[in-house]
């Protein structure tokens, strides 16, 4: 049998992320010929990842970044089963090289992303190996991307929550910091009014004259007392109509116009693990 040195397994650990023992087996297993030593550990990894396929993977970690200009932004959320694995600094890692990657490529769709190369091998394929290493279900989840002319991420600390929003020209840091932050924690459903789907829209004027029918208001007058449930609606889930967080006297509306009247919100985008 073919002697297998410390700095052998070492490396077959490196290549894997395999654990020391698991490589030491493998290598064994195969009288030291590394590709078939992989091949064992990959095809455990997918062993366990079939036997986890049907587990709950509701922890994990969820990044914004943005690219050098602040032209791009991306949201990515890599889940496990345990904050535990959450915390774990290899999965952290794991995560940020996989938003880095999705940053880089700014794929269309998170399949899209699954088949990408990171490091000379498909994100998903990555997965699937890490899933026989730390023996939970593993799943890259979620990826959208935005683009404007200022891009502004915000991750709440504990890495459970992240927001990113465009701005139709270059902002003040902290002015773009304070609206990723409003974003993160009154999670509007728009921009304002006019983005709200009309579905949405239709629904809460149902539930508004529903309501009043209960409390025995006049058929006559449902509508009108619908349209002013529908604009509290806007008022408390749109996001410039929203009480801006730092000073409820003012709507983020007045707090943008206050540093500059031109600048508008194009877009945003929120995940959190938790809502």
């Amino acid at each position: 049998m073919a002697e297998i040195s410390a700095s052998d397994v070492k490396k077959l650990r490196n290549i894997t992320g395999a654990g020391m023992m698991d490589c030491k087996k493998a290598l064994k297993e195969t009288g030291g010929d590394f590709d078939a030593a992989i091949e064992i550990i990959r095809k455990k990894g997918q062993a366990v990842a079939s036997k986890r396929a049907d587990r709950e993977a509701t922890e994990g970690v969820v990044l914004a970044k943005t690219n050098s200009d602040q032209t791009l932004g991306v949201i990515t959320v890599l889940n496990c089963e345990t904050d535990f694995v959450a915390k774990n600094n290899d999965f952290v890692s794991l995560a940020e090289s996989i938003a880095a990657l999705a940053l880089e490529k700014s794929p269309q769709s998170l399949e899209e992303l699954r088949e990408l190369e990171l490091e000379g091998r498909r994100v998903s394929d990555i997965i699937t190996d890490q899933i026989g290493v730390i023996g939970e279900k593993i799943d890259a989840s979620y990826y959208e991307k935005i683009e404007a002319e200022m891009v502004v991420p915000y991750i709440h600390p504990g890495n459970k929550l992240a927001t990113v929003v465009g701005f139709s020209k270059k902002v003040d840091p902290e002015v773009g910091k304070d609206i990723a932050m409003q974003v993160a924690a009154m999670n509007p459903v728009a921009v304002d009014k006019e983005g709200v789907p009309q579905e949405v829209v239709d629904k809460e004027i149902e539930i508004g004259k529903e309501q009043a029918r209960q409390e025995g208001k006049p058929e006559n007058i449902l509508e009108k007392i619908a349209q002013g449930k529908l604009n509290k609606f806007f008022k408390e889930n749109t996001l410039l109509e929203q009480d801006f967080t730092k000073d409820n006297k003012k709507s983020v509306r007045q707090y943008l116009e206050e540093f500059d009247k031109d600048v508008k919100v194009t877009g945003f985008l929120r995940y959190s693990l938790t809502d």
